[in-house]
Formats: structure tokens, C-alpha cells, sequence
């Protein structure tokens, strides 16, 4: 009657989805009425789209069809980013199939870095809402710059001053070279970034599977016998309005005290 799995219709009593009428107390085998069979198929139409047990609870007992309408929207909406993200994943592996150059391939170099000075913006965040805080923080800075009537005069660039993860936040700094001070604003101001030896590497695609420059940056300090000397910092070489994703160049430097060879 059901059409569902012997295995699911416990599942679903557990939950509280899809009791059953009548439960063998011998033989613990579970009995439906008919009148159960149009729930239980709904059950089966939504979990065949993976929607979230409680969400189907909420869809089934509620009366109001728009309430139901707007939640079959975002969970469309879930599976679109679920299949974006898949997308990105497959894209990314072609282009490691394509390199022919292993899994990681980057190359390590030093470079030495003369202290400039920047303007900047201190933004506080995690892995989740990176993207949409670091849009903000560019936002904020460009307009601090167009108020004091100056223009970058060179890539603009993100100091990670910790660590972050999906759920820590921690604080990045956000800046572009100029060429004089502005005026310090309430969230936009000027200094002057630290120089000094760099161990380097850049990252070609998109910024979401920036990881691996990390991961290789970090065993060749470690092999090398090199002390990290301060945050890292990502340059960013050209513009995602203007380039694909998969086009994209980032440097990763990793400020070091170089050990002799």
C-alpha cells in the first residue's frame, strides 16, 4: 500500500511521520488503514527529492497550501546550491585532470616584499558568509577612498589574522596600496604593511578551493626548516568581474624567518 521500505516505515514511526494504526505487539509487524496511503505517498514524493524529515512533518501538518508552496521553494532552492556546489566540485576536478601536474601542483617561491602602505578595513568572520563580508568590507573601503579623492595603486589584498573556520570567526584585514594617507574614518584607515621574506605560491581558480595553496605553503615552510614570521595574506591578480572562475590568479605569501640553507 505504502510503497515504502520495510526499513523506512520504522524510520518513519520513530519520527513521528508516518505512525502506524496498529502495531503487532508479538510479531512488532506495523498495519496502515487506507486512509494512511496518501500521507504515506506524500512521505515517499518528498524524501525521493531528500527533504529533511522534519520539514516533511511540517509540510504534512499544516493546512495552508502557501505555506507549503514556500517551503517546496527553499528546499528547491537548497538542492540548486547543492548542485552548484557539485558542479564546482566537477569543474575542479577536470581542471586537475587537464593540469596533468598531480593533485597539488603549485609552486613554492621567495619573494622579498617591501613595506607599502595601505588602506584598509578590519572585518570580522567565518568560512560561511566569507564571500558576502569581504564584498562588504571592499564596498566599505572603496567608498573611504572615493571620500578622500584617492585611487588603489596596486592589487588589493586580504591579511587573515586568524584562523576561521565554518563556525570561528576571526578577523581579516582588508586593504589596497595607495599612494598617500586618508584621513582615518570610523572603519577605514591607513598604515603601513610589513615587508619582509615571503614564502609564495599562486592559486589558479576559484577562491573556494584556495585550500590546497594553504596546505602547500605550509608543509614546504615546515620541510624547510622556515619560521612563519606573521599572518598570511591573499593578493588578488585580477578581477572575478571580469575573469571566470576558473581563471582566477591569487597569491598566497606566507611571511617567514628563513632558516640557512
Amino acid at each position: 500500500m505504502t510503497r515504502l521500505s520495510i526499513r523506512a516505515l520504522r524510520l518513519y514511526d520513530e519520527s513521528g511521520l508516518l505512525r502506524p494504526a496498529h502495531v503487532d505487539p508479538s510479531s512488532g509487524y506495523r498495519y496502515y488503514d487506507l486512509g494512511q496511503a496518501n500521507r504515506a505517498e506524500a512521505v515517499r514524493i518528498l524524501r525521493s527529492v531528500d527533504m529533511p524529515l522534519d520539514e516533511i512533518v511540517a509540510v504534512l501538518e499544516t493546512e495552508d497550501p502557501e505555506l507549503v508552496h514556500k517551503q517546496l521553494i527553499v528546499h528547491r532552492e537548497r538542492l540548486a546550491e547543492r548542485l552548484a556546489t557539485q558542479e564546482r566540485m566537477l569543474a575542479y576536478l577536470e581542471s586537475l585532470i587537464q593540469r596533468k601536474e598531480g593533485i597539488m601542483p603549485y609552486d613554492v617561491q621567495i619573494l622579498e616584499e617591501t613595506p607599502r602602505l595601505v588602506a584598509a578595513t578590519k572585518v570580522r568572520t567565518n568560512l560561511r558568509r566569507i564571500g558576502d563580508d569581504i564584498g562588504a568590507g571592499f564596498g566599505t573601503l572603496m567608498q573611504g577612498l572615493g571620500r578622500a579623492g584617492i585611487a588603489p595603486s596596486g592589487a588589493p589584498l586580504i591579511v587573515y589574522h586568524d584562523v576561521i573556520d565554518e563556525e570561528t570567526e576571526g578577523d581579516i584585514e582588508i586593504c589596497v596600496p595607495v599612494d598617500r594617507s586618508i584621513p582615518d574614518a570610523a572603519e577605514v584607515y591607513t598604515r603601513e604593511l610589513e615587508g619582509g621574506t615571503m614564502a609564495s605560491t599562486v592559486h589558479h581558480g576559484p577562491y573556494q578551493e584556495i585550500a590546497p595553496a594553504y596546505h602547500t605553503l605550509t608543509g614546504w615552510v615546515s620541510e624547510h626548516g622556515h619560521e612563519l614570521a606573521g599572518p598570511p595574506r591573499e593578493t588578488y591578480l585580477n578581477d572575478p568581474q571580469v575573469v571566470l572562475p576558473e581563471d582566477l590568479l591569487t597569491r598566497v605569501d606566507f611571511p617567514i624567518v628563513p632558516q640557512p640553507d
